[in-house]
């Protein structure tokens, strides 16, 4: 029989702030002795969503204590080096999922040293509840999340939610590292709510983007608790480049559109629920709202991460509100937030990833899906994830989620890569991550291809006027070459994948 908890109870939503950080009779351990509960095959479930709210200390003395393991790392989203550097660096990670954010896991993935299985973010707390990833998935389950408060069978999450819900219920074990570097007030802006088990799986209970449903606590099984760590190591800050004449341009043409879209679209009439893309690209994008009229429609961002612009947003009045599953804030992001979270919290909820990017919730809301790439090709399929159709640079992430499911799903990326010797309109992408099925609306700084109701010619005459200029001769030629063959979808494949440049 599992042992009743003791200690003070779980947050509630009438009162989300817990009394204390550390709640009863906790396993307090070092991170050194919580790393040896992790078996030499294990599975490690790690919270962290965007670059923040992962566990720090464990996975850090797990990379350098002297014995190697046999890792499956699973996330909800990009985590921090002491994950994707350290672990993969001592030869303890054999498997990753569902993303490889940095440069050292990135390699390891497309070296075979590591083997990568990407993931559509709200589908991966299913999977790993009932057994998708069973291939992967090996030996004992050690769920290691980052809190801001822990009790004896709840804790309230830190800077991201991400999976966290999800691993600590199905996990064999649980270890909690409880940071001092967030305020506990980071309470206020989480709304736990997880999902009924399928087949009698009831709709998500939300009418309202910002609407509450069950209060701060992720609850577990007290019996699985085996150790609480703790730390006071901030996340590394998220660090946006700086915003470049691209940029601009791109964004000045998405102010466009979306002015045009609010007068035309029935959908747009009474309220604009927008979301965009993690990353520099994404954040600057936010810039372009501060120039569109939207009227007394509501406007709220309902996505997967809050960035700066959001809260430059929320600052100016611009936006009624953010739903998301993680504060993804620079430096100084962070330093806006955690000084008045209490007031931010009024406008700010974070989810589970798989609520945040429910297609029910995506799709109730009418979003606006606005995403980056690594290319389109002419009839509109888009490769987000792979150059050269190989070589992986991130993870798909929750683009699908949103490219799939919003009312309208808007793809912005630069036409041309590397210093401008790679066009990024392309004649066919050798990887597909969403297909020209989902994509509506291409962005680039050249123009807007809007390609709702368009033919496959007429997409690939569209997207060839947004491409750079000193390609469009060279995708007119292709065009043409393909045309001649005939078919609804034309296409001239030997010409194809040599394409790179105008003169090929």
């Amino acid at each position: 029989m599992t042992p009743a908890p003791s200690g003070p109870a779980a947050p509630t939503l009438d009162d989300p702030v817990p009394a204390t950080r550390l709640g009863g009779d906790l396993p307090f351990a070092a991170p050194e002795e919580a790393a040896a509960l992790v078996p030499e095959t294990a599975t490690l479930l790690v919270s962290g969503f965007g670059g923040v709210g992962y566990p720090k200390l464990v996975p850090e003395a797990l990379a350098a204590a002297d014995d190697e393991r046999d890792l499956t790392v699973v996330s909800g989203g990009g985590v921090g080096d002491e994950i994707d550097r350290d672990l993969v660096e001592s030869g303890d990670m054999a498997r990753r999922y569902p993303f490889v954010p940095n440069e050292t896991s990135r390699a390891a993935a497309n070296e075979g040293r590591i083997q990568f299985h990407d993931r559509h973010i709200s589908r991966l707390a299913d999977e790993v509840r009932f057994g998708g990833l069973r291939a992967g998935m090996r030996g004992e389950t050690i769920a290691v999340v980052e809190a801001v408060a822990v009790g004896p069978d709840w804790l309230v999450p830190s800077t991201s939610i991400g999976h966290t819900p999800a691993y600590v219920g199905v996990a064999d074990r649980i270890v909690v590292e409880v940071n001092r570097a967030q305020p506990i007030d980071l309470a206020r802006v989480h709304d736990v709510h997880v999902r009924d088990d399928p087949p009698n799986r009831r709709p998500i209970p939300l009418d309202d983007p910002l609407g509450e449903t069950d209060g701060p606590a992720v609850r577990f099984d007290p019996g699985k608790l085996a150790a609480v760590v703790e730390t006071d190591r901030a996340d590394d800050p998220y660090e946006f480049r700086e915003v470049s004449p691209t940029d601009e341009a791109i964004a000045e043409n998405l102010g466009a559109f979306l002015k045009a879209e609010l007068d035309r679209n029935p959908l747009l009439a009474d309220a604009v629920n927008l979301q965009f893309g993690v990353g520099s690209l994404g954040n600057a994008l936010m810039g372009a709202l501060s120039d569109v009229d939207f009227g007394d429609r509501d406007l709220a961002y309902v996505g997967e991460v809050v960035q700066d612009g959001l809260l430059d947003m929320l600052d100016a009045g611009d936006l009624r509100g953010a739903s998301a599953t993680s504060l993804a804030l620079s430096s100084e992001g962070q330093e806006r937030l955690f000084a008045d979270v209490e007031r931010y919290a009024e406008d700010v909820v974070l989810r589970p990833a798989d609520v945040s990017n429910a297609p029910e919730l995506i799709d109730r809301f009418g979003v606006v899906g606005v995403n980056s790439a690594v290319e389109v090709d002419l009839y509109g399929n888009v490769n987000a994830t792979h150059i050269g159709g190989t070589r992986v640079v991130n993870g798909i992430g929750g683009g699908g989620d949103f490219a799939r499911n919003s009312r309208l799903g808007v793809v912005a990326l630069p036409s041309t890569a590397v210093g401008g010797d790679v066009s990024r309109i392309v004649p066919l992408t050798p990887h597909v991550d969403h297909s020209e099925h989902d994509a509506s609306v291409i962005v680039t700084e050249h123009g807007v291809a809007d390609l709702r109701g368009r033919s496959p010619r007429e997409r690939a005459e569209a997207l060839t006027a947004v491409a750079d200029p000193s390609f469009r001769e060279a995708l007119d030629d292709y065009r043409a070459r393909a045309g001649a063959g005939g078919g609804n979808t034309p296409h001239h494949l030997p010409s194809a994948f040599s394409w790179d440049r105008p003169d090929t």
